[in-house]
């Protein structure tokens, strides 16, 4: 009894000994060779790939196969797959036969369980033993894992010839599509190829490829798989004449989403139409804009609700030479007028201006800084909305120095501007013309951050969110976080936002959409374009409640072209990647976050008891605490309102009170050329004593300033020509140069005079006394 106990005993430890050593032979991951990165529309579509590190075409496991795969591998391979506990004894019986009686190996009894294990122990020789472990582990292979999940694994793993791995790569490269596109002949083509792929193969062997890939559809005829007409029109398929190059649809994006996910299948966010629609698009305008030397562009769309990058073009489709290969998404460049829109936000929201507040547009040294319009042109004075739709840059110079150059660099930084990186003093007030870095990926989130700021304040009624400028996402899978709900904003106020994109509405459009506001279908879009300093970079950001694109144009290399603007080159294709969207739609009004007030007309300042004309105006709350109109004051006329009288000239009784409209003597100067119907201040008449102070100024003449004067085609140094603006237009004005007299003027206040190299001062004496001089520097 002993005997037989113990006996047992060593049965039972050996049998528990084979049963874990037989759990544990089958490693726990079958496959570990590097597979291609590859990425996918929010639809599924290939989108391209990269190809794995060991440059073989070999997509990451597939999950699920289709029915008519399936239907043709395992009637070729395995007809008896869904019977059999990974082997076959019937096959392995008849194969043996065989070769014994052949003298050498001339057919597999391999079900397609052993063929997996045979892949994974790459293929090793094929001998007895071999077999007999290839046996051992297709058994545990079968226990692990379901018969689809097997089939799975041997079509994403088997080989089809040349460097192409598995079913979905081998699909691309030999039919240019997805497997769930394919026909019966293709699958069948497909099915027939891993059975010997160094000797069959598209371009070799074909006659023998096509004879088996028709054996195949006949059998599955036989079978009832497919009925007698499709089996007739599928055996009269040609067979594919070359390999196909694999989709490169969105190649930057898979470049950048290669250093993420690196062999990895990966599902973007990506809409295929529309990137397939705007790689058509950029690809016309390059051609159009190569002929003036400009190589490069890229575009991003957004979707504003929910922050998800929809196209990605990371470049056009230039050359090598031309730095085809680098995605300027993400790189720094001047941003031009493209921060603008910011400060203009920032000051509404902090009560700084008004929407249509009074901006000095005039001749402006500011310690040495001297900004010029891109037209050298001046308003006098402009309404700070169309200062911004016109890219002003004198407006927007002095109302940085208003606001501060500290407060708006803190703002950007809250924006998450990542370039912007040296500190406030570093930019001055050239940061925003262009005097700082940034990149479109930045931009474009910071403009979608507004735009659903607005959206949710709408949707949430009178919310928002504590996380708005939450990063951009282009996986489709990945959710993005907003944060939670407050009623503190995040960064602006609804109301300041919502009178930003009003006045962005306004800009007038590139040639061809000049008149869009006439057509039903019309696009409302806030957009604003933006130029660097030696035409090196053309931005053109456009925002609307459902989407943001951006669009930056220029040379990778930095290299600057005449008439590379944002109006000119990058505006078009804005307007242009618009028209291929669906949407027509406007912000609604955040009501909760503005006040209707009344605000003068002239200088759009908060009225006064002085403003004759008045206008009712939604302005943000914070504009409440703006000061009253400056610039209306009483005047003291005859009754002819020809000039202006005192009670040393004219008894009360005679004496006309009169509000009038009064800028300071440049603005005025500059704002009557553009506005002829500005009525200047009537001059005192003659008998009268005047007691006005800040009567005159020059004109483009600033303290200390450094002039050269160029010499004509006889090199005769030119005139320098002085011009004042007196607010008496009759009055008489004596010229001084270094105190000895130059000339008398009389309505028109302008000298021409040769002053030699040095430092000299002009003065200048108006009738009454007051004196004006001015210090500056011939070079």
């Amino acid at each position: 009894m002993k005997n037989y106990l113990f006996k047992y005993k060593i049965i039972f430890i050996a049998f528990s000994i084979i049963l874990v050593f037989y759990y544990f032979s089958l490693p726990k991951q079958l496959f570990n060779d590097p597979t291609a990165t590859v990425i996918e529309s929010v639809e599924g579509e290939l989108l391209g790939a990269k190809i794995a590190t060991d440059m073989q075409w070999r997509f990451p496991e597939r999950d699920s196969l289709t029915y008519k795969f399936s239907q043709c591998i395992t009637q070729f391979e395995d007809a008896h797959f869904y019977k059999h506990w990974g082997f076959n004894p019937v096959s392995i019986v008849k194969a043996f036969r065989e070769n014994r009686k052949a003298g050498k190996v001339i057919r597999g009894g391999s079900t397609i369980t052993q063929q997996v294990i045979r892949l994974s122990r790459k293929n090793r020789n094929r001998t007895y033993s071999e077999k007999f472990i290839e046996l051992i582990l297709a058994t545990r292979l079968e226990f692990r894992y379901s018969k689809e999940k097997i089939l799975s694994l041997y079509a994403s793993h088997a080989p089809f010839g040349g460097n192409v791995v598995g079913l979905e790569a081998a699909s691309w490269r030999y039919f240019g599509q997805n497997p769930e596109n394919l026909s019966w002949a293709e699958n069948a083509t497909l099915a027939v190829l891993p059975n010997a792929p160094s000797l069959i193969h598209i371009n070799k062997n074909r006659p023998k490829l096509l004879q088996k890939r028709n054996r195949l559809l006949k059998k599955l005829y036989k079978k009832e798989i497919i009925d007698s007409l499709t089996y007739s029109l599928a055996s009269q398929e040609i067979l594919p004449e070359k390999t196909f190059r694999l989709p490169q649809t969105a190649p930057h994006l898979l470049t950048k989403i290669q250093k993420l996910f690196k062999g990895q299948q990966v599902q973007t966010s990506i809409k295929l139409h529309l990137q397939k629609e705007l790689n058509k698009l950029v690809s016309q305008h390059y051609k159009v804009l190569r002929q003036n030397h400009v190589y490069n562009i890229a575009v991003l769309v957004i979707d504003v609700k929910t922050n998800k990058i929809i196209a990605y073009i990371g470049n056009s489709p230039t050359d090598k030479e031309h730095q085809k290969d680098v995605d300027i998404i993400d790189k720094p460049r001047s941003t031009g007028s493209i921060l603008k829109p910011f400060l203009f936000t920032s000051m509404l929201n902090a009560g700084e201006i008004l929407p249509n507040t009074l901006i000095a547009d005039i001749p402006t040294q500011i310690a040495g800084y001297r900004p010029e319009n891109f037209n050298l042109e001046y308003y006098g004075a402009v309404p700070a909305s169309k200062a911004l739709s016109k890219s002003l840059n004198i407006p927007a110079v002095r109302m940085l120095q208003s606001y501060g150059v500290d407060r708006f660099y803190n703002d950007l930084q809250t924006l998450q501007l990542s370039n912007i990186t040296k500190g406030a003093n570093h930019y001055g007030l050239p940061l925003i013309l262009g005097g700082a870095e940034s990149n479109l990926w930045d931009l474009t989130r910071a403009f979608s951050c507004l735009s659903r700021t607005l959206e949710h304040y709408d949707t949430t009624q009178g919310k928002y969110y504590t996380n708005e400028l939450a990063n951009l996402s282009f996986l489709k899978n990945e959710k993005v976080d907003f944060g939670s709900i407050t009623h503190e904003y995040p960064i602006y106020d609804a109301g300041s936002i919502y009178n930003t994109f009003n006045a962005l509405r306004t800009l007038n459009r590139p040639e061809g959409q000049e008149n869009w506001e006439f057509y039903t279908d019309a696009k409302p879009i806030a957009w604003k374009t933006g130029t660097s300093f030696g035409f090196r970079d053309a931005w053109a950001i456009g925002v609307n409640p459902d989407y943001v694109i951006g669009v930056w144009v220029g040379n990778a290399d930095g290299e600057g072209r005449p008439g590379l603007t944002g109006i000119t080159a990058a505006a078009p294709i804005l307007f242009d990647a618009f028209n291929l969207l669906k949407t027509n739609s406007w912000y609604k009004p955040p009501y909760d976050e503005l006040e209707k007030i009344v605000t003068c007309k002239q200088s759009g300042y908060r009225a006064s008891e002085l403003c004759v004309e008045i206008d009712s105006t939604w302005v943000p709350r914070a504009g409440l605490k703006t000061s009253a109109c400056p610039y209306h004051q009483w005047l003291h006329l005859d009754q002819t309102e020809s000039f202006q009288i005192n009670n040393s000239c004219e008894s009360l009784a005679n004496i006309k009170h009169k509000s009038w409209f009064v800028l300071p003597p440049t603005q005025a100067y500059y704002y009557q050329l553009k506005n002829p119907f500005y009525k200047i201040v009537p001059p005192f008449r003659t008998d009268c004593t005047s007691n006005t102070t800040n009567s005159m100024e020059f004109i483009g003449l600033f303290s200390n300033q450094q002039i050269f004067l160029p010499k004509d085609f006889n090199e005769q140094k030119n005139y320098l020509v002085l011009k004042l603006k007196h607010t008496q237009t009759t009055t008489r004005v004596y010229w001084y140069l270094d105190s000895f007299f130059i000339k008398m003027t009389q309505d028109i206040h302008e000298v021409s005079i040769q002053p030699k190299k040095g430092k000299h001062i002009v003065t200048v004496v108006d009738e009454s006394g007051n004196e004006l001089l001015k210090g500056f520097k011939i070079l």
